[in-house]
């Protein structure tokens, strides 16, 4: 599979439940230079109620989402 969104950075939160993936993605965009792009893959079927939300909280843009076999996969662009 090829990425749907060029990024900066890329973070495997892969078998981790919620909070986690999101608290390591926080951690992981605080990194980055603002307009830097993270790719994140999670197993975690609530990271998609939670990735929507706190772009949006946190004023970043989710520029693109998939979900594939139990995989999610999020391209978030830092505010």
């Amino acid at each position: 599979m090829t990425d749907a969104v060029d990024h900066d950075a890329e973070l495997d939160a892969s078998g981790l439940n919620c909070p986690l993936p999101l608290l390591k993605a926080k951690m992981e965009l605080n990194r980055l230079a603002s307009g830097a792009v993270l790719k994140v893959i999670a197993t975690d079927a609530g990271s998609q109620r939670d990735f929507r939300t706190f772009a949006k909280l946190a004023g970043h843009a989710l520029l693109h989402e998939e979900a594939d076999n139990g995989v999610y996969r999020y391209w978030l662009r830092k505010a």
